[in-house]
């Protein structure tokens, strides 16, 4: 059996990349990743939102943890491949978060533990007090603008950021946590710090319980220098145990500061791999930091010792890509020997039938019960049936009034219709004029045509339309000729017209008879003017030569602000050397004499400038 945990830093983005982008279900990105229980960190989604294929998966029985007011924002899930499924679940680690399910969860029969393996008001207060040595380090911190000096913490607080997963599997519990991250703001260091010693609590009374523990998941703590990508320079080894979060990491499951303390978990990845170097399993990525390897360690599979004989082996697998941390694994044996009798896993691992209500697949918009969407837009009990020969354009309207399909009938019989009435006018505006005037046999023709139309109109006028029938508006109603035509204009301003027309058109011969015609430039000058324009275009579009850093002297890298703000949109050059241990960071921030030039260097030039100094340095070599 094979546990795997990885923050994918968002469940939508996940299938954007290789291979995961050749696969075309959740389930088959599961069996990728060839593990029987799979936890998820930083979903970055919401119930609503989440994809059925990774809600539902064909082979695995889903379960998750959204976050109650950020939506996009932290989330985890529990993946586990049938048969294998836990016998109870919750959300949370202060036991009051209830799922909302029909019938009502039941707290004392569902959840994982008793009511005293949770904490109390009072243990909260008494965690609260635990954390007064911290507020020495919480002075020195700088507010968020977005966040109050220190918040109001409360156990349902600490629950509601959709942080945790607790399932009960027999042999033993798993949590799977997202731990929240190193802020610079007081309020999120106080909740982190919080959020750390209810961890603790929670799997202190699973050990008194007598339970086994499995935790798993992005602690966010990097718990020994070796695991970190600059612990080894000299000014970061002084002073790295004493920050506050990696002083609790050490406690719950490093060396600890106590002498003799035993540690309640145990690093299996650091105990198969006691003196490997550079096992880092997150990256920073906006500065590429994972094709050099300079990352951190902060992903963890840890377990009590009672657990460590059924640990076959441990590892990282960096090699993996779609998120800016990497999978992490833990193999168990299928079975060991305990007191000269053989216990295999499956016997002590629940195998029940059904998973726990809270699971996905009985979540209200899987169950058939919700109504579809098309639903909303079928056809109503009372609407009438359209008959078997019946063409769309007469089906009724819902409205009341207005012609009926007799009465436009009758209006398209009797009007004659705009466009053939015109076609007499048309055809003649069309032709070009001529410039003698027209002669007499063309105006009798002229006035005949106008008699006819005329004598046809009013023989057409004299006759009385169909009284309406009442009833509903037929749709084909809409798409009648109006019953009313602008009167024909006489013959005699037919006449009037082509007079203007001819008129209009010797006057233009005129005009153009008189226009000077355009001044020619000699073949000479006018090559010299294209040149001398090709040559600014070419000089003012030509894409703009990288500039050589000012350490190395290699052409720099360019990259465009994608941060909204004054800058967004703007390129930048800065050195094209990847990241290491020692790179230069800036003056702030690292020390000169530990500075490693083999590394990027602090060069940094907005794309502007480097256009102004490239064309100076040609205007002075001109």
């Amino acid at each position: 059996m094979r546990i795997l945990t990885w923050n994918i830093n968002g469940v939508r983005t996940l299938p954007q990349y290789h291979p995961w982008n050749t696969l075309k279900t959740g389930d088959a990105i599961l069996d990728e990743l060839g593990a029987d229980i799979i936890c998820f960190q930083e979903m970055k989604s919401t119930r609503p939102s989440l994809a059925r294929t990774f809600a539902l998966p064909a082979s695995y029985d889903a379960l998750f943890s959204f976050p109650t007011s950020k939506a996009g924002y932290s989330g985890v899930a529990v993946y586990t491949k049938q048969p294998l499924t836990p016998s109870k679940v919750e959300e949370g680690l202060t036991g009051t978060v209830h799922p909302k399910i029909k019938p009502p969860w039941d707290a004392l029969t569902e959840r994982v533990s008793g009511v005293d393996a949770y904490p109390s008001p009072r243990d909260f207060d008494i965690l609260l007090a635990e954390a007064e040595d911290e507020d020495a380090e919480i002075e020195g911190m700088v507010p968020s603008e977005a966040e109050p000096a220190i918040p109001e913490l409360d156990l349902a607080s600490l629950d509601a950021e959709g942080r945790t997963l607790v399932a009960d599997f027999g042999l033993f519990v798993l949590i799977n946590t997202y731990c929240p991250v190193d802020s610079p703001s007081p309020a999120r260091h106080a909740y982190k710090m919080a959020y750390h010693r209810l961890l603790s609590m929670r799997v202190r009374r699973l050990i008194a319980e007598g339970r086994e523990v499995v935790l798993v998941g992005d602690i966010n703590v990097c718990v020994a220098a070796e695991d970190h990508c600059d612990g080894g320079l000299e000014s970061v080894k002084e002073g790295f145990y004493d920050h506050s979060a990696r002083r609790w990491a050490r406690g719950l499951f490093g060396e600890g500061d106590v002498e003799g303390e035993e540690r309640m978990l145990v690093d299996v990845v650091r105990r198969q791999w006691p003196d490997r170097k550079a096992m880092f399993t997150c990256w920073n990525t906006k500065i590429s930091a994972r094709a050099s390897n300079y990352g951190t360690r902060i992903d963890y599979i840890l377990v009590t010792p009672a657990l460590l004989p059924w640990i076959k082996g441990a590892d990282i697998e960096p090699r993996i890509q779609g998120s800016d941390h990497c999978p992490v694994w833990a193999d168990f044996k299928d079975e060991i020997q305990v007191a000269g009798q053989t216990v295999r896993l499956d016997d002590v691992m629940k195998h029940e039938k059904e998973p726990p209500r809270v699971a996905s697949r009985y979540w209200e918009e899987y169950s058939g019960k919700q109504k579809l969407l098309s639903s909303f837009f079928g056809n109503g009990k009372g609407s009438a049936k359209q008959s078997a020969g019946a063409s769309p354009m007469d089906l009724d309207v819902a409205a009341t009034g207005g012609p009926t399909s007799s009465q436009a009938s009758a209006a398209l019989s009797s009007t004659p219709s705009p466009s053939i009435a015109s076609t007499s006018t048309l055809s003649q505006a069309s032709k070009p004029p001529s410039s003698q005037p027209p002669s007499q046999q063309s105006l009798k023709k002229r006035k005949e045509l106008h008699d006819s139309e005329h004598l046809s109109v009013s023989k057409n006028s004299g006759k009385q339309p169909k009284k309406p029938k009442a009833g509903q508006t037929k749709l084909s109603s809409f798409f009648g000729s109006p019953q009313t035509t602008a009167e024909p204009t006489a013959g005699s301003d037919r006449q009037d017209d082509g007079d203007h027309l001819d008129a209009d058109y010797r006057f233009a011969l005129e005009v153009s008879k008189q226009q000077d015609p355009p001044t020619s430039m000699p073949l000479k000058d006018i090559s010299k003017t294209s040149s001398s324009s090709s040559a600014a275009w070419s000089t003012l579009l030509a894409p703009l030569q990288p500039p050589l850093c000012t350490v190395h002297r290699e052409p720099a890298q360019g990259f465009t602000v994608n941060k909204a703000g004054p800058n967004k949109g703007k390129k930048f050059f800065v050195c094209a050397r990847p990241v290491g241990p020692g790179y230069d960071k800036g003056k702030a921030e690292i020390m000169r004499a530990e500075v490693d030039h083999k590394w990027k260097c602090g060069y940094f030039k907005w794309a502007s400038d480097a256009r102004k100094e490239a064309g100076s340095s040609k205007g002075d070599a001109s």
